[in-house]
């Protein structure tokens, strides 16, 4: 079993910055990919950002230039440094780890509100 834990949600002004972190424990074989997705409110869940083991990373076109994914695979830890926050990234982001099967955390909520 795998376990995904997700921190760094908060509530922001517009243009601040956040970062989230996700922290995988379990019995984990291989790591193809870690990532985050996001689900704002009546919104289906899109793809924020991913890194694969060998440090590849993919990001979706709304975040390119703000947000920054990277990860440390002695931790099994992904991070998502968040820059230039807008109104529209207000979300629950959820942290994904690729294996044999893909497992999802529970989420963090992202508000981004003057």
């Amino acid at each position: 079993q795998v376990r995904l834990v997700e921190s760094g949600g908060d509530l922001v002004q517009p243009g601040r910055s956040l970062r989230l972190s996700c922290v995988a424990s379990g019995n984990i074989l291989r790591t193809y990919s870690m990532g985050w997705y996001r689900q704002a409110p009546g919104k289906q869940r899109e793809l924020v950002a991913s890194i694969t083991s060998d440090g590849s990373t993919r990001y979706a076109d709304s975040v390119k230039g703000r947000f920054t994914i990277s990860s440390d695979n002695t931790k099994n830890t992904v991070y998502l440094q968040m820059n230039s926050l807008k109104p529209e990234d207000t979300a629950v982001y959820y942290c994904t780890l690729a294996s044999k099967q893909t497992y999802w955390g529970q989420g963090t909520r992202v508000t981004v509100s003057s």
